[in-house]
């Protein structure tokens, strides 16, 4: 009986006509803080390369992935990386390349029952309210540990277009024609999936290994042009950046692209404007000029990783955070963070805790700075140190929206419309109508729930009042709901907000 009452107020609850002031308007008055931020990239890598899912079935990965994105929800995680090329193969189905052993066993076959890892993460992580960005690596064609490569396998078409190194084998950064396959192969992802990023890791040329050579002389004689051997292998990868970045806004302009380099940029021993540090560099080991791609817009955003911890005598996090953040260049720069490192270091000023917490006072004190990435998935799940639950009840206490790119798109979409409350299945919910849009990128494509007390100031620029977003245009109200007012604001591609239009309970 009292469910039926509930119900019956429910039913009346009165939608009012009063404009909400645009979130856009105040966000000025989101300041830089040590607290949690209403919009904050918290992503997670998910990797393949670890074997953790090789041959256990279609059953058992999702049912671990369920497991693992639910309590990533908890934890405050609001994007994943998930990786789906790590050899020149994929986690999904693809016309250009086999099938990855990672999920089979056995490159090139099939998964038996048949699936689509990637088609399946993104509706679960949009389920979610989480993004889902396409993690591929562009140029390993062969990791040290596959021992077979299946017959549709790119390097059997085009043998001349790769070189070996120490057990891997590459595509050759130095040829056009890889940049031009490998954009080929990221569009055909971001066109036939519904992505919100395209990401590629630190492997560009490959990490250095003491007396072996990068095998590329015949390739530089060809195209070198006059420029030393070290600026040529960087202009390679820079091309390939840029033609990668416009490749994939070809297709779908609000995709975001991003890369995570490894930490260091470049010793001050090797250029006064590096990092004190003494470490291998990205410019100069890698030939990754990471700078240049954020200094010229070629990249949304940049996930350095800075694995270590603070103190450490050659690579001391502190240092490199503040490096990084003073080089932001105008792009998002998020921090890539090592759960397992960070809980097994003391924190300098007090030894009886970790080091977690100093490194998030780092991050949200540091201009530039607008987020992190867990290294990895599993360890924020798995809670070592307490670091996941620490995640839940104090750094990411409440949901947070992406990170504006107002180089991609700075307008808002058009409020939502008629929203009701109505009685369901599952009690009483809150519904609304998508807002109208012309084109595509000011089309809504997901939603922000706000929650306040009667009589409440309806502030929407503080997190305490952001209860939810989701891809859906309803949302199932809690049993306290009554006695509260509900404001939905629409979200584009690039999650800018419109006005709220608020509903009373």
């Amino acid at each position: 009986m009292k469910y039926i009452l509930a119900i019956s107020v429910f039913l009346i609850a009165t939608v009012c006509g009063a404009k909400v002031p645009s979130p856009k308007k105040n966000q000025d008055k989101e300041v830089k803080s040590n607290v949690v931020p209403k919009r904050e990239f918290r992503g997670a890598w998910i990797q393949c390369v670890n074997n953790q899912w090789t041959g256990i079935g279609r059953e058992k990965m999702q049912k671990t992935l369920v497991t693992q994105l639910d309590e990533l929800k908890r934890c405050g995680i609001n994007a994943i990386m998930f990786q789906v090329r790590a050899e020149a193969d994929a986690l999904y189905e693809s016309k250009y390349e086999p099938w990855s052993r990672y999920l089979t066993a056995e490159q090139g076959r099939a998964p038996e029952p048949y699936w689509d890892p990637l088609a399946w993460m993104v509706e679960e992580c949009h389920r979610r309210g989480m993004e889902c960005h396409a993690w591929i690596n562009p140029f390993r064609a062969k990791t040290k540990g596959t021992k077979a490569l299946a017959a549709s396998h790119p390097y059997f078409k085009h043998p001349e277009r790769f070189f070996h190194y120490d057990g891997l084998m590459l595509f050759d950064p130095g040829q056009p024609e890889n940049w031009d396959y490998i954009c080929e192969v990221s569009m055909d992802i971001v066109r036939r999936y519904d992505v919100d990023g395209l990401h590629i890791d630190d492997y560009f040329y490959p990490y250095p290994v003491s007396g072996v050579k990068i095998p590329d002389d015949a390739t530089y004689q060809k195209y070198g042009d006059g420029m030393s051997l070290e600026d040529w292998r960087r202009d390679n990868v820079n091309r390939f950046i840029k033609k990668l970045n416009e490749s994939v806004k070809s297709v779908k302009p609000w995709c975001k692209f991003g890369v995570s380099p490894f930490g260091i940029y470049r010793n001050k021993k090797n250029d006064p404007y590096g990092s004190e540090t003494n470490g291998l560099q990205n410019y100069d080991d890698l030939y990754a000029d990471v700078l240049e791609w954020v200094r010229k817009g070629w990249v949304d955003y940049n996930i350095p990783q800075i694995y270590w911890q603070i103190g450490h005598t050659a690579a001391d996090y502190d240092t490199l955070i503040r490096w990084w953040s003073e080089n932001a260049g105008g792009r998002h720069l998020y921090i890539g963070q090592d759960v397992e490192r960070t809980v097994k270091y003391s924190d300098l000023n007090n030894p009886n805790e970790h080091q977690m917490r100093a490194k998030y006072e780092l991050q949200r004190s540091l201009p530039g700075v607008e987020g992190s990435c867990q290294w990895y998935a599993k360890a924020v799940v798995d809670n070592p140190g307490n670091y996941g639950t620490m995640l839940k009840e104090t750094f990411h206490k409440y949901p947070a929206l992406a990170p504006l790119m107002p180089w991609i798109d700075a307008k808002a979409p058009k409020a939502v419309r008629r929203p009701a409350v109505i009685a369901t299945k599952d009690g009483p919910t809150l519904f609304w109508t998508a807002p109208k849009a012309k084109k595509q990128m000011d089309k809504a494509a997901w939603y922000a729930i706000y929650r306040f007390k009667k009589g409440e100031k309806i502030d929407l620029t503080n997190p305490a009042n952001l209860v939810a977003t989701t891809r859906n245009t309803f949302y199932n109200l809690p049993s306290d709901a009554l006695g509260h007012v509900y404001v939905i604001t629409a979200l584009d591609h690039m999650q800018n907000e419109s006005k709220g239009k608020k509903i009373k309970l």
